[in-house]
């Protein structure tokens, strides 16, 4: 009987905390919905994992304000990783699934090669307060921010917060540090060929950061170039 006593209090005390957590990013959220974070967990995680091979690493990163970046590139990327972006409510399950038997399927064969479902909202979910590690747990935590997100936030703001915190190369973040890396340019001058591929490295920046040329990135900037006029940004 105190076993069970004590079990019961240990599930209060857990499930307590857990409930004081998802406050305190809740309280996150909101407060990201009107101030600029200064950097973001997959930045800091980037940052210590390159510190281990060079002390003296730093991130490139600037933040530049919606109005100041590229309707080309803001096309782009929505084309590129979220075409109904607009219209849903920050998780399309759909994809998801598809992602999930994709992923399976290749796991089954032995290939490394996996398929995202995420929202540009799961992302950026991600990208602000979890890490790049895969688990169903961290999966589940990012699809509670996801909502939080949605729900305090507009459109705008989670697509300016997105395109000025996600990663480049690698140790490249934002769409600034970007444009100046790989174009010498502000993201406002942007043209539509420069964005399309930049929106193709967004799944696998450091590679791209050092494989500027393949032959998929020709292709499919081509194809997101195509795109670009078919969907809407706020």
């Amino acid at each position: 009987m105190a076993v069970l006593r004590l079990l019961k209090t240990l599930l209060l005390v857990a499930a307590g905390l857990v409930l004081i957590y998802q406050v305190g990013l809740l309280i996150m959220v909101i407060w990201y919905g009107v101030y600029n974070p200064s950097s973001t967990a997959v930045m800091q995680q980037t940052l210590r994992e390159l510190r281990r091979e060079d002390p003296g690493a730093a991130l490139r990163h600037q933040w530049v304000p919606y109005e100041e970046i590229s309707t080309h590139l803001k096309r782009a990327v929505v084309a590129s990783e979220d075409s109904n972006f607009i219209n849903h409510s920050g998780v399309e399950w759909e994809d998801i699934m598809r992602a999930w038997e994709y992923n399976r399927k290749q796991a089954a064969s032995g290939s490394n090669a996996m398929r995202g479902g995420s929202t540009i909202t799961q992302q950026l979910a991600k990208n602000l307060f979890l890490s790049n590690s895969r688990s169903y747990l961290r999966k589940g935590q990012e699809l509670i921010i996801t909502y939080m997100i949605e729900l305090t936030m507009d459109k705008k703001r989670i697509l300016e917060l997105y395109l000025n915190f996600a990663q480049w190369g690698v140790d490249v973040f934002g769409i600034q540090a970007a444009a100046m890396h790989y174009y010498k340019r502000d993201a406002a001058s942007l043209g539509p060929s420069q964005s399309a591929r930049l929106a193709t490295m967004l799944p696998r920046p450091a590679f791209y950061d050092k494989n500027r040329d393949t032959r998929y990135l020709r292709s499919r900037s081509a194809t997101i170039q195509q795109r670009m006029r078919l969907v809407q940004v706020p």
